[in-house]
């Protein structure tokens, strides 16, 4: 069976968001966000509108990067994990699988997350977040 190239979906406010499969990993990612062609984004992830995810980083299956969001070089994120908008994931970072990172939040360069973890609104993360 042959997959959509693309998904449009409808926001609350009632706007259409078209997304469209990325070359490596086949993961949907929203018109007007940047992926660079060597980061890795896992068919069942979803990146959204002025996402910006840097080359090298790698996106997990289930994973939901909202608006605004930075996934930066080499960063990981895991499984079911949900990038709250406009979070910052630095350079190295890891944020494991079923993460909550809430919005504006930054995960400092080569900073981990781990799994299972809740992260606040705004918080910075510094060097080992342990799970809860």
């Amino acid at each position: 069976m042959r997959r959509k190239r693309h998904e449009e979906l409808e926001r609350d406010d009632g706007t259409i968001v078209r997304y469209e499969r990325h070359a490596n990993g086949d993961g949907l990612v929203a018109v007007g966000a940047e992926v660079a062609a060597d980061a890795y984004i896992a068919q069942t992830a979803w990146i959204d509108p002025g996402v910006r995810v840097l080359p090298g980083a790698r996106v997990g299956g289930h994973a939901w990067v909202e608006d605004g969001a930075v996934v930066g070089q080499h960063a990981q994120i895991g499984s079911h994990s949900r990038i709250g908008p406009a979070a910052t994931i630095g350079p190295g970072a890891k944020v494991g699988q079923r993460v909550q990172l809430g919005a504006r939040a930054t995960v400092e360069e080569g900073a981990v997350v781990c799994p299972e973890s809740v992260v606040a609104a705004g918080a910075v993360v510094r060097g080992y977040v342990p799970a809860a």
